[in-house]
């Protein structure tokens, strides 16, 4: 079993209705041996025939995580939408983070995509290319109800140990604001962080902490004290120059909202529908 950074590579079945835990060795694109086309509906090129191989970092809740066994979630909901459309199914390749920024497992012919609650910054766009734009997201400021504090200016102020997920736009934000965060791998290890008294403060996507509070014991301990709109958008990348598997994932994502069906997986996994975090308007 191939070690990826101390990582073990998992592939996981991703439709909601018969995902199963399949452990594999990560490999690289090659033929399958029975003939089978790796040409999809419409002739988009996959990595695997009759797949559609999705990178991504679990867990991620609400976008991505096990439920029972299964990888369920927002983003794992959506791609099955673009994989219905190739007439293939969904499977869930668990990558370090870190390989995101770079593309690695989408070179390598690994993964067709990688979808992770993923910021659209310039400096991703130079190693993969972004599907439109289908989440705006904003940063929360999650603190321990003892630590005193009511803002991300107050945990400055009051040095209170300031926790963020690593290779986040949360964590670059917080270093940007003069922070030296402690830095977890998983939005899992930050949670337990502040649980574990490690830090009394975090910075992270507000529709994790949204699901974090729908726990009660969660709720009664932690605390919003600031949500920050710092204009991020998420998307789901592709190769550089794989225009076909773009333009498959934007037609699901426009057929998704025109039919109510984005705003049905909104409510299902995130919440309250929210127009404007759902609708956003392309970079």
């Amino acid at each position: 079993m191939k070690t990826l950074l101390g990582r073990r590579t998992r592939v996981l079945a991703a439709t909601t209705a018969t995902a199963g835990l399949v452990l594999l060795t990560a490999c690289t694109s090659s033929d399958d041996g029975d003939g089978a086309s790796k040409t999809a509906a419409g002739g988009v090129e996959l990595v695997k025939a009759g797949q559609l191989t999705t990178c991504t970092h679990l867990p991620y809740p609400p976008f991505q995580l096990e439920i029972d066994g299964k990888v369920q979630g927002f983003d794992v909901a959506v791609i099955d939408l673009v994989a219905d459309d190739l007439g293939v199914k969904q499977q869930i390749l668990d990558t370090p983070f870190e390989n995101f920024k770079t593309g690695a497992f989408l070179n390598s012919g690994e993964c067709d995509l990688a979808a992770a609650g993923m910021t659209i910054t310039e400096e991703r766009k130079k190693n993969v290319d972004f599907s439109d734009p289908y989440f705006n997201a904003t940063q929360a400021v999650l603190v321990d109800k003892k630590a005193g504090v009511t803002s991300l200016a107050d945990v400055k102020s009051e040095n209170v140990k300031l926790g963020a997920q690593a290779q986040t736009t949360g964590e670059d934000y917080a270093k940007k604001q003069g922070f030296d965060p402690v830095s977890f791998e998983s939005s899992d290890a930050v949670l337990n962080g502040l649980r574990t008294g490690q830090v009394k403060a975090v910075v992270i996507d507000f529709p994790v902490v949204q699901g974090w509070l729908k726990d009660k014991a969660n709720a009664d301990a932690f605390e919003v004290v600031d949500n920050l709109d710092t204009g991020e958008q998420y998307g789901f990348t592709v190769k550089k120059g794989n225009t076909g598997l773009r333009d498959a994932i934007n037609k699901a994502l426009s057929d998704a909202k025109a039919d109510g069906t984005y705003k049905k997986l909104y409510e299902q996994w995130i919440g309250p529908y929210d127009e404007s975090a759902a609708d956003p308007s392309a970079t």
